[in-house]
Order: C-alpha cells, then sequence, then structure tokens
C-alpha cells in the first residue's frame, strides 16, 4: 500500500483510508474486526469513523477492534451530527465538541484522536469558536490535527484567515464527496485545498455503489429496500440526473472492459489519480469487498483514459447534486432557512 503526508502534519497514511459508515451494517457482528485486520494487514494505517454512525456504536466497535493495535493506526474521527434529543448534543460549538471529544475518547478506548474533523459546517456557530476549542484540544494533547468534511471552498478558506489571524490550529484537511460522477470538487474545493496545503480524503469514491455495477441502465431497481430507499433522490431512475448516471456507467464498463479491469478499480484509480487527492476512503461491508478494493491498489490510469472519463463527464461536473453531500449553505439546502436569519437557532 502507497504512502503519502497527510497535509503537511508530517503523519504518514495510506493512500486508502478505511471507512467505517457500513460497519453497523455488516449483518455478522464479527465482520468489522476481521475487516480491520485484514486492512491493518494489508498495509493500511488510516481509519476513519465519526461519532454520528449508529449513534456511537460504530467506534466502539472501532475501538475493541483496535486493541493492541492502536498505536499503529492514523485514527480519525468527526463530529456534528445530532448525538441526542437535546438541541445541544450537536453541531460545532465549544459546548459540544468539549463533550463530544471526550465521548468519542472513551468510546475508541484511547487517550487521542489523530484526526478530530468537523462533519459538516455549521452556519450557527462562529468559525472562530470552533477552532478556539479544536485548538485547545490539540494543545491539551487529546487530539494531533484538525480537519473539515463536506466544507464549501469559502468556508475553507475564511477558516484559514481566522486561524492566521487568531492565532488558532488551522485545520489540515478536507473531506469532500468525490467520484468520477460527483466532480464538483474539482471546480473550488480541490484547488482550495492546495492552495493551503490542505489534504483531501475523499468520501464516496465508488459513488454510493453506481461504480461498482450494482445498479445497471436496464435492471429494475428496488426502492424499497437498501439505499434507493433512504435515498430515492439518489437512486430514482424516473429522475433525469439518475437516469443519466445509468447511461455513464454502461460506457464505463466498457471503458473498463477495454483496459483490463473491473469497473470498480477504474473508479478508484479515477479519484486517486487526482495530484490534490491524498486518500480515498473505502467502505466495505465484507472482507470479499475489501479483498477486491485492495486488489486494484496499483492500477494507474493513462492519460488517454482520463481524457476518455472527462468526455463522459466533464471536470468540475456533478452529474445528480445530491450526490455531493450538503455542499450548499445551510440556508440554501433549508426552504425555511431561505426565509429566516441563518443565525436564528429555533430555525436549526
Amino acid at each position: 500500500m502507497r504512502m503519502t503526508t497527510l497535509g503537511g502534519t508530517g503523519i504518514r497514511v495510506s493512500r486508502y483510508c478505511l471507512g467505517t459508515m457500513m460497519f453497523d451494517r455488516c449483518g455478522d457482528p464479527g465482520e468489522p474486526a476481521r475487516i480491520i485486520d485484514a486492512a491493518l494487514d494489508a498495509g493500511i494505517n488510516f481509519i476513519d469513523t465519526a461519532d454520528a454512525y449508529g449513534r456511537g456504536a460504530v467506534e466502539r466497535v472501532v475501538g475493541h477492534a483496535l486493541k493492541g493495535r492502536r498505536d499503529n493506526v492514523v485514527l480519525a474521527t468527526k463530529v456534528y451530527f445530532a448525538m441526542g434529543d437535546d438541541p445541544n448534543m450537536s453541531g460545532a460549538s465549544r459546548r459540544w465538541i468539549t463533550r463530544a471529544v471526550e465521548d468519542s475518547l472513551r468510546r475508541l478506548d484511547t487517550d487521542y484522536i489523530d484526526l478530530y474533523q468537523v462533519h459538516r459546517f455549521d452556519p450557527w456557530t462562529d468559525i472562530d469558536e470552533t477552532l478556539s476549542v479544536l485548538s485547545d484540544l490539540v494543545r491539551a494533547g487529546k487530539v494531533r490535527a484538525i480537519g473539515t468534511s463536506t466544507f464549501p471552498a469559502e468556508q475553507i478558506v475564511e477558516s484559514q484567515w481566522v486561524a492566521e489571524r487568531r492565532g488558532h490550529v488551522r485545520f489540515r484537511c478536507e473531506q469532500p464527496s468525490y467520484s468520477i460522477l460527483v466532480r464538483g470538487v474539482e471546480a473550488a474545493v480541490l484547488p482550495t485545498c492546495a492552495r493551503y496545503g490542505m489534504a483531501a480524503i475523499v468520501w464516496s469514491p465508488l459513488a454510493g455503489g453506481f461504480l461498482t455495477g450494482k445498479y445497471r441502465k436496464h435492471q429494475p431497481m428496488d426502492l424499497h429496500a437498501g439505499r434507493p430507499a433512504s435515498y430515492p433522490q439518489r437512486f430514482d431512475p424516473a429522475l433525469p440526473a439518475n437516469a443519466r448516471k445509468l447511461e455513464i456507467i454502461e460506457d464505463l464498463i466498457t471503458l473498463a472492459k477495454e483496459i483490463g479491469c473491473s469497473l470498480t478499480h477504474l473508479a478508484m484509480a479515477f479519484v486517486t489519480a487526482h495530484p490534490t487527492v491524498t486518500s480515498a476512503i473505502i467502505g466495505p461491508r465484507t472482507t470479499a469487498q475489501l479483498t477486491d478494493l485492495l486488489n486494484g491498489a496499483d492500477l494507474r490510469l493513462d492519460d488517454d483514459v482520463l481524457d476518455r472519463i472527462d468526455e463522459l463527464v466533464p471536470p468540475g461536473t456533478t452529474i445528480n447534486r445530491a450526490d455531493a453531500g450538503s455542499q450548499l449553505p445551510q440556508p440554501l439546502l433549508d426552504l425555511a432557512l431561505r426565509r429566516r436569519t441563518p443565525m436564528d437557532r429555533s430555525a436549526r
């Protein structure tokens, strides 16, 4: 497994990062530990989780699986999404982060977190407030580095300016959605990361399963089960953007066959080819899926192949905006907030 440096921190991480969001959906309760062991044995040293995954359940699974191997792992987790009914049990305030980090440390059974990330931009909290508490955690030794996830480019820039002017620790990485079908971050987010020397740790490189070949143009899709049931706006083939995705998949399958690889391997090689991408998050639910992903880790795409992908999905283009996460500012995502002040917490 190739290694690289995490955003100028000096921390060496593998080019594949093991994502754990699916660990509470594995079926077999012993499978997450087997996946982690197999990933570490294969040379992956970077594991990403979040407190919101299973409302803390996944962090506990990860902490248990890493017993005896913690010091050899770069462990990342995240904070932002609601962890209870109390309105203050979410967001990026000092009040919540101070509590949330202790909860994560306890569940992960560790004394420190290598990378602590703000899971989404919080429009109700001054970024100075967020950076202040995160800086305190770094100086206290509870966190080694800090980062963001799915932040718009303008918020990344503002956070860098605030950190410099206020003497705070700065964000060292951003975690955006990025795949052949979701290329919007190429326009501003990835160039902004490059400008500030930030690592890009990309999530959903397989576009929610589309880039595995699981969903095909002329095959029926069950919209009442799995991801299609949870996210119909991303999967329903009756929507033009999703129909277009299915058409592109057929062309990509043809391209993959021509160069002698699987669609999955083509998709992973595409995201890791971008010079700003530090690591790509893989999210296997089984050891078999992990093995398949690892088998394509050494694939490199030449310029001709990348040019053909560009013809199918032009650079900077996202086929279905719903696949990109909350890249839009919260006031535009929430219909109610379009008619209220963003700082009105009652609208949250």
